[in-house]
């Protein structure tokens, strides 16, 4: 089974062809405007009203860059379709947990990119009864995920790794069992296989927690650096760890942003951990964060604009996040719209926080706010429904 992220609407925002994105890498800045390129595939949902609904994919048109609407006939045909099936909230495919999302066969992959970060791709797989190892085993160089890797991607674990045997307790705690081919990673890739699997088992409605052994010794801490495990790798690990000047651990909090990575002409998002002065507005924190930018030593990219500020506090009730921006947000045709990327990468942001359903957005108090597809956002936005779909 597996966690369902709350959908309340029923129109879903067509992902635009191009955007001009902003980068910010090396060691000075630069205004350096990026070649048109293919957005990420990444489907939202736009909350307007409680509806029990199977989650719906749009296709990709002819020329692989756009994703075409779904009308209401086609949303209420697919309803009727979920209830004969016995489909509802309660016991249909798709289930969230921790910021992924898996509807049918669907499922999140944590894979390492060209840069060396961990980053989620959208993948069919058949996962069967055993689900914990189905998933590691999609982990594994040289095994079933191969023919399906996105370019630049590849799995974390040595070629001929297999799970020995896995287990998930009733307190969430999957156990893994590796043979001794796992000791054969590279040292610098510790940190990307614990993330990795941590990520990926964490996706599972009944797993919070992981534990590994070795030839049924249990692990304390990992092989190669000796990186410390514990009582299990959670999310609040982090993934794609980013030191910053909150060098105090204990009176920081950390918090996951989503930035852009760029693979030839296509682009996609990548989760990064920083740490935050627990004492600020979490909400204010996580935007912060995305209007600092990537740091400048990575591959990262943004769609913020220097100007981009909030004219208020954000605002949290029954779910929804609201958040008020200056016409610093409004980028795209002519100062009239936001960018896709800007509002993906802050939805998939602020949807980290438990907490968080969906987001709303103003400008000056203005509710209706244009994206660069042509499309008017007047309604929260929930979570999309894939991230990272791997059509490259």
């Amino acid at each position: 089974m597996h966690r369902k992220w709350k959908q309340r609407g029923t129109t879903m925002l067509i992902i635009g062809a191009t955007v001009m994105l902003i980068t910010a890498c090396g060691s000075e800045e630069t205004n350096d405007v990026l070649e048109e390129i293919d957005p990420p595939q990444i489907d939202y949902i736009e909350d307007e009203e409680e509806l029990d609904l199977e989650v719906f994919e749009a296709e990709s048109n002819s020329e692989g860059d756009q994703l075409s609407s779904i009308t209401q006939e086609e949303v209420d045909e697919g309803d009727n379709t979920a209830e004969e099936k016995g489909g509802s909230e309660e016991n249909g495919d798709a289930k969230e947990k921790g910021g992924a999302l898996e509807t049918g066969d669907v499922q999140e992959l944590y894979l390492l990119d060209k840069n060396g970060m961990v980053a989620p791709q959208s993948i069919s797989i058949e996962l069967g009864e055993d689900e914990v190892k189905t998933l590691v085993d999609h982990l594994v160089q040289e095994g079933p995920i191969t023919e399906q890797l996105p370019n630049g991607f590849q799995a974390v674990l040595p070629a001929g790794t297999e799970v020995v045997e896995s287990a998930v307790d009733k307190q969430g705690v999957a156990t893994v069992d590796f043979n001794t081919v796992f000791n054969d990673y590279h040292p610098s890739q510790e940190l990307q296989i614990l993330q990795s699997l941590t990520w990926t088992l964490t996706q599972l409605d009944d797993v919070d927690r992981v534990k590994l052994k070795m030839n049924g010794e249990e692990l304390t801490a990992m092989p190669q650096n000796d990186t410390p495990i514990g009582e299990g790798y959670t999310r609040d690990h982090g993934i794609n760890l980013e030191m910053n000047d909150q060098a105090d651990l204990v009176a920081t909090t950390p918090v996951v942003v989503y930035f852009l990575a760029q693979n030839n002409e296509e682009t996609y998002y990548v989760p990064v951990t920083r740490r935050v002065n627990e004492t600020e507005n979490k909400y204010e924190a996580v935007i912060n964060e995305l209007l600092e930018g990537p740091s400048y030593t990575s591959q990262l990219l943004t769609d913020f604009r220097e100007e981009v500020a909030l004219m208020e506090e954000p605002t949290f009730k029954d779910g929804t996040l609201h958040l008020d921006f200056n016409e610093g947000l409004l980028s795209q045709i002519n100062g009239t719209a936001m960018s896709e990327e800007a509002l993906n990468m802050l939805v998939l942001s602020l949807t980290e926080q438990e907490e968080v359903e969906d987001v709303s957005l103003s400008i000056n108090s203005d509710p209706s706010v244009m994206v660069s597809n042509g499309q008017e956002v007047s309604a929260p936005v929930a979570r999309p429904t894939h991230v990272n779909s791997g059509r490259f």
